[in-house]
Formats: structure tokens, C-alpha cells, sequence
């Protein structure tokens, strides 16, 4: 499945919802990425930290189902989204 740039952003945003809903998570989120509060206020929108935000979801099983499951998501669409923003594109060494 392949998202386009746009689409992939939303995805992302919604991820950030996501975590930012479970105090702990998002918790977890800003202690790992070494964000503040006022940055992911002000960045919430740039494509470099939503794609911050989908490699974080991504580390773990668990919140990728969760958040899929809480929106509706199919399970590769975080992987898919991931994909489409920046540095996103996977080399094959094979």
C-alpha cells in the first residue's frame, strides 16, 4: 500500500493524537525523542517530526495495533505512512 505525501501526514497526526491521549505514552514519547512540550506544539505540523512520531509508534507491536485499532487503520498503514515522509525510503540490500 502506498500513501501519498498528504495522506501520510494525516496518518501521522493522528498517530501524534494517539500517543498524546495516553499521558504515559506520550510521556515516554518526549523522554525518548528528547522533545519538549512547546516544540511539539510548534512542530506538530513538520514532516520531520511526524515521521519522529511514526518510528516511535512503530517500535512496538503493541502501539501499532492499538492505534490501528482505535482508528480504524488497516496494520501496515503506519509502516505505509512512514514510507511517504522523510527518510522514509527503505534500502534493499538484496
Amino acid at each position: 500500500m502506498a500513501l501519498g505525501r498528504d495522506r501520510a501526514e494525516a496518518v501521522a497526526a493522528e498517530a501524534l493524537g494517539w500517543i498524546a491521549g495516553d499521558g504515559a505514552l506520550l510521556d515516554v514519547f518526549m523522554g525518548s525523542t528528547g522533545i519538549g512540550a512547546a516544540d511539539l506544539r510548534s512542530g506538530a505540523g513538520e514532516p520531520e517530526l511526524l515521521a519522529a512520531v511514526l518510528d516511535f509508534l512503530m517500535q512496538d507491536d503493541a502501539w501499532v495495533t492499538g492505534f490501528c485499532d482505535a482508528t480504524g487503520h488497516d496494520y501496515g498503514t503506519p509502516a505505509a505512512a512512514r514510507a511517504a515522509l522523510p527518510g522514509g525510503v527503505q534500502t534493499h540490500w538484496t
